[in-house]
């Protein structure tokens, strides 16, 4: 089997594709990371102003972490929001 890794940019489509599937579609501005010089690696997704919370930031030890955990915040609030 071909080594099958995944890329920055594949979990930041798969963050954007989770966000429009719940929030709707045109909801995202952007999705991206960046370090922070006293925080360290910064993920963070913006919202248009229809949703109800402007933007989610998550951090980590590196980019992919970052994503990673941006990815779980993203997850754990739509499991929230459809129970409700």
């Amino acid at each position: 089997m071909a080594d099958c890794k995944k890329s920055n940019a594949d979990r930041i489509k798969r963050i954007i594709s989770l966000c429009e599937e719940n929030f709707g579609i045109g909801s995202v501005l952007f999705v991206g990371v960046k370090y922070h010089q006293k925080i360290g690696w910064v993920a963070k997704v913006q919202f248009q102003e229809s949703v109800y919370f402007g933007n989610l930031t998550s951090d980590g030890d590196d980019d992919t972490q970052a994503l990673r955990n941006l990815k779980n915040r993203v997850k754990k609030i739509i499991k929230r929001y459809n129970t409700v």
